[in-house]
């Protein structure tokens, strides 16, 4: 096992559990409480995708020769992802509840999804190509 590996997996559940409180302060209309765990998420989100994109995708790249396959396909979701959550700002800025309900579950499945190539491609394929992986991906929280 990696370290870093596991630490990025962490913060996928991080995500997840940031997300969730999103969901729950929207649904139940407490705006306040849905801005602040919108920030939380995202900085969560960015933290993890930065990690990603700066350390692992490059080596993964540079180990294998491989630009355009998973890693390129991560980086789109990620961007996916930040498209979203920009949408999200702007429903919850206009306290359009229904609309900030759609973007979330949209959010979930596109998360969900995402993070299962991840965990179950991706990931294992670094842990088997990336020399010095913890090395790679020391110092990501």
């Amino acid at each position: 096992m990696s370290r870093g590996i596991d630490t990025l997996m962490r913060q996928h559940r991080d995500c997840d559990d940031a997300l969730a409180r999103l969901e729950d302060a929207a649904r139940a209309g407490n705006w306040n409480q849905a801005a602040g765990a919108l920030a939380l998420l995202e900085a969560a989100l960015e933290g993890n995708f930065n990690a990603e994109e700066a350390r692992l995708f490059p080596a993964f790249e540079q180990a294998t020769g491989i630009a355009g396959g998973p890693t390129a396909v991560m980086r789109r979701e990620h961007d996916e992802v930040r498209a979203l959550l920009a949408n999200a700002r702007e429903w919850l800025s206009l306290r359009d509840g229904n609309a900030l309900a759609a973007e979330i579950d949209t959010l979930v499945v596109l998360l969900q999804q995402h993070n299962v190539k991840e965990e179950n491609v991706l990931f294992p394929m670094c842990r088997t190509q990336v020399p010095d992986l913890d090395t790679v991906l020391a110092g990501i929280a």
